[in-house]
């Protein structure tokens, strides 16, 4: 199965797709390390953001999308902008989508480890989040 793992920052969407099957993974090369928008204010950007990651996930044939949960409130709490892209992503036809509590993908880890180091994996360190979603959410 194809999961890509999204972590949302500001106005962009950082994303990871994992080809996990059975206990083996492999790590999948993509045009993009991150789908980005530049005003999340303008109707007509988010609806070619949304274009955008629809058609990555078309080509890359991904199966499922996981999106780490962020904070509505508090210190950690995330934008509204990035709330804008979240809904963009949940709303395509189609898609499996499931956004993720971090006390989930560290129960995850918990059980299946990680077995590599990040630094072995070639990802850009922005894309080390995106990573561990799609690698927890991959595991049983």
């Amino acid at each position: 199965m194809k999961i890509c793992g999204v972590e949302i920052k500001g106005n962009d969407a950082v994303i990871c797709i994992l080809d996990a099957s059975a206990s083996v993974f492999s790590i999948q090369d993509c045009r993009v390390s991150k789908v980005s928008i530049a005003n999340a204010n303008d109707t007509q950007q988010v609806r070619d953001y949304q274009f955008a990651f629809a058609k990555l996930v078309e080509d890359y044939k991904i199966e499922k999308v996981v999106i780490k949960q962020r904070q509505t409130k508090g210190k950690f709490a995330g934008g509204g902008n990035g709330f804008k892209l979240e809904a963009a992503i949940q709303l395509i036809d189609g898609l499996d989508v499931t956004v993720v509590p971090s006390n989930e993908i560290k129960e995850k880890l918990k059980r299946n480890p990680m077995p590599i180091k990040f630094k072995d994996t070639g990802l850009k360190q922005f894309q080390e989040q995106a990573f561990t979603i799609a690698y927890a959410c991959s595991q049983k």
